[in-house]
């Protein structure tokens, strides 16, 4: 005769709810990454003023928060595995709460960058570890549809970042650190599900995740994000410098990005589980490199607007499909692939300020037509070929 335990006769009903909530913050989690990252986008002038230095000065602060959190997603996946993803998803979490609360107080930019480099240190511990989670509770069949339900999450943060970000600006840009805050510190204290899968009898190596074919991937996913939806920021300079649009209409403007992405990722899903990752791809960097072009070449708001509304759709052919890519293919320490894949997809945004700021100092066409040309040659190359 079996004996149930006091939390089997006494929690059935609070520890469904509880898997529940868990299950949420896991699909949650992936907005944090995104949100972090870009909630600067919309507002570089504002910090600039408010910190005595000028918007390129500012601009770096998007690379203070990606730089870090690229190069260590490199090893995060793999460590995190041997650390256990849960205890480590919920330090990171704490960290994050910390860090943001710092770029509220940060009197001076060498401060503020600071804590962006440590934002971007604790978020790394996350993203990675929650898709691995993500593709060890979902069959193979179904995979495309639960990466696009997590894609649609990035979206969300991707969207709502220069909203909220404009909007906190109205006031003091520095209330937008504060619900970074609050978000972060609602996951982490929501915690994971812990996984029944069962323990490796060897620690995961990170020489497994670097294979060639990850690294394939991995070069698609940085120019998916460096020469897409890593562009917010250029595209908020062009709103103020050729238009002179507000910081809460910049803001909506580049929200419609992540709308797009809201509403396609999980539709985006289903059809890779039917026509596969690399076709995904291919439709997604072709298609984004136009309507790049589109975005930096047009004279119209409303037709930008609509263009980078459909640009956050091709966004996400390309970020689910090298996420399934990936999470799909065969081979040791998924953990470790998926992070080595998502650090160089935040490299690729970690350095498009970088590189394309002084481009748009001299030429504001070049600095979209150049990411464009890139995203539609280097992008289908790359992508190995389907089984």
């Amino acid at each position: 005769m079996s004996k149930n335990t006091p939390e089997e006769e006494g929690g059935s009903t609070q520890r469904p709810l509880r898997l529940r909530l868990q299950l949420i913050a896991l699909y949650a989690g992936g907005f944090l990454g995104p949100f972090g990252g870009g909630v600067v986008a919309s507002i570089l002038p504002e910090i600039g003023d408010d910190l005595g230095v000028g918007p390129s000065a500012a601009a770096s602060s998007l690379t203070a928060y990606l730089l870090p959190f690229a190069a260590l997603m490199l090893v995060s996946g793999t460590l995190g595995t041997r650390w256990g993803k849960v205890r480590t998803v919920r330090i990171a979490y704490g960290v994050y709460v910390f860090a943001s609360l710092a770029c509220f107080l940060a009197p001076t930019l060498e401060v503020f960058l600071a804590a962006r480099v440590l934002q971007g240190s604790a978020n790394a511990f996350t993203t990675p570890l929650l898709l691995a989670s993500l593709a060890a509770a979902t069959p193979q069949a179904r995979l495309g549809r639960a990466l696009g339900a997590f894609g649609a999450f990035q979206a969300a943060g991707q969207s709502s970042a220069p909203l909220i970000g404009g909007l906190a600006a109205e006031f003091d840009w520095r209330l937008a650190f504060l619900v970074i805050a609050v978000v972060a510190g609602i996951l982490g204290a929501v915690g994971l599900p812990k996984s029944e899968a069962p323990t490796a009898t060897t620690p995961a190596r990170l020489r497994d995740a670097l294979r060639p074919e990850v690294l394939r991937i991995g070069i698609a996913a940085l120019l998916g994000w460096g020469a897409l939806g890593g562009l917010s920021f250029l595209l908020a300079f062009r709103f103020e410098d050729e238009f002179g649009l507000s910081p809460t209409v910049r803001g909506l403007l580049l929200t419609v990005f992540g709308v797009a992405g809201i509403l396609s990722a999980r539709r985006i899903g289903i059809l890779i589980d039917r026509i596969g990752a690399r076709s995904s791809v291919m439709i997604g960097a072709l298609g984004g490199a136009v309507l790049v072009s589109v975005v930096g070449l047009a004279g119209l708001v409303p037709v930008i607007a609509i263009a980078w509304f459909v640009a956050g759709v091709a966004s996400q052919f390309v970020l689910v499909g090298v996420n399934a890519a990936v999470l799909g293919s065969e081979g040791p320490n998924r953990g470790g692939a998926v992070s080595v894949v998502q650090a160089m997809r935040f490299g690729g945004a970690a350095l498009a300020p970088l590189a394309l700021t002084p481009i748009y100092d001299s030429s504001p066409a070049a600095s979209f037509l150049i990411p464009a040309i890139l995203l539609a040659v280097v992008a289908p190359l790359v992508m190995p070929k389907q089984r």
